[in-house]
């Protein structure tokens, strides 16, 4: 592949069973805002904050994967793992400093969906 394509933003796509307590959890909890819906029912919803960007797709039938689905960077992964602890989530794999320069950790969404949160490691 040559230099002739510029590539542009890129969202996760992440399948949710319930969207209404997706849009809840991404919306209410995390602070994102709903930019984009379609469908009646509600079938697929973009949601925004700050650069981040996530793309939710209704499927009734979703089965998590036993795999990360998404990373997320964020300026204080001390406080967003508070927020899960507080509401519930599942913490897949513990907040902590790697060597590769990340505190990090591991969370599923309310469909199971797994997170990895990393924050760079000031030096």
């Amino acid at each position: 592949m040559n230099n002739a394509v510029r590539f542009g933003r890129i969202a996760a796509m992440l399948p949710v069973s319930d969207m209404q307590r997706a849009a809840a959890f991404y919306c209410g909890v995390l602070g994102f805002s709903k930019t984009f819906e379609n469908g009646d029912p509600v079938g697929f919803m973009i949601l925004k904050r700050e650069d981040a960007e996530l793309h939710l797709t209704l499927q009734k039938e979703h089965r998590a994967a036993h795999f990360n689905v998404a990373h997320m960077m964020v300026d204080n992964a001390n406080a967003l793992h508070d927020v899960c602890k507080a509401h519930g989530l599942r913490i897949v794999k513990g907040l902590r400093d790697h060597d590769y320069g990340l505190r990090a950790f591991v969370f599923e969404d309310p469909d199971g969906n797994r997170i990895d949160v990393g924050q760079p490691i000031a030096d």
